[in-house]
């Protein structure tokens, strides 16, 4: 079966993960980590490209982000790309390719999913345990949502503006959510979708999509169809043997 065309709709939130090719180490120091966060805080600028929330782990990073049109975002991943093994080959007196071909990404639902999709991604680290708790590990942007430093890589989405008057009560709402974390249930709801290519949301955010994209949305049903009987034969009685 032929594979689905990468789902990608501008003006919408995109949640992405771009893998390191055989799980190799993808972030080997400090040095590594930083260069693409200055590299994420430009992107936004060459390639209009918004991002919303990231998590850099050793051998993948996280991105929740929304692309101004149709080219953008696969225009950003391969600069990013590019550019990061570019640097990284050089520091670590290295060659050849780093990433693998393909990013997986699903399109998102910002009024039901943008914020546990933002959390999805920040807390990866500690679900990896990579970290005892997901606000002390240092490369994602939890830190800039709950207030403790300002992230020049992020903008902002409207539904974060909605959690409060002031940034203060913004913050503060947003810590609460990130420290009571997300049910198993959605993890595994938005795991699927971005491993799989499918819209991430309900049936009227669904329907709206199908008008901007000719691409399937959502998988097809699972299983042969019932069979079916003629009139005839689902009516004729079987005769009975004496």
């Amino acid at each position: 079966m032929a594979r689905l065309p990468r789902l990608s709709v501008p003006g919408y939130p995109h949640l992405l993960v771009q893998r390191s090719v055989a799980g190799q180490a993808a972030f080997l120091a400090d040095t590594d980590y930083e260069f693409m966060l200055s590299e994420l805080a430009s992107l936004g600028r060459r390639h209009e490209v918004a991002i919303h929330a990231y998590a850099l782990m050793p051998d993948q990073f996280h991105l929740l982000v929304t692309p101004s049109d149709a080219r953008a975002l696969s225009l950003a991943m391969q600069a990013l790309g590019r550019r990061y093994v570019r640097a990284f080959n050089r520091r670590h007196g290295r060659s050849g390719t780093l990433w693998q071909a393909r990013f997986r990404c699903t399109v998102v639902d910002p009024e039901n999913y943008l914020l546990p999709c933002s959390l999805f991604i920040e807390l990866c680290p500690q679900r990896s345990r990579l970290a005892a708790d997901a606000l002390s590990y240092p490369w994602s942007s939890l830190s800039h949502h709950v207030g403790l430093r300002a992230d020049p890589a992020i903008t902002e989405h409207p539904e974060v503006w909605k959690l409060g008057n002031t940034p203060f009560e913004r913050q503060a709402e947003y810590r609460r959510r990130s420290e009571a974390g997300l049910a198993q249930s959605e993890v595994e709801k938005i795991h699927n979708a971005v491993e799989h290519g499918w819209a991430l949301g309900n049936g009227s955010f669904l329907n709206e999509l199908a008008t901007k994209t000719k691409r399937r949305l959502v998988p097809l049903p699972v299983g042969r169809p019932r069979r079916v009987q003629d009139s005839a034969s689902a009516t004729t009685p079987v005769p009975v043997q004496k």
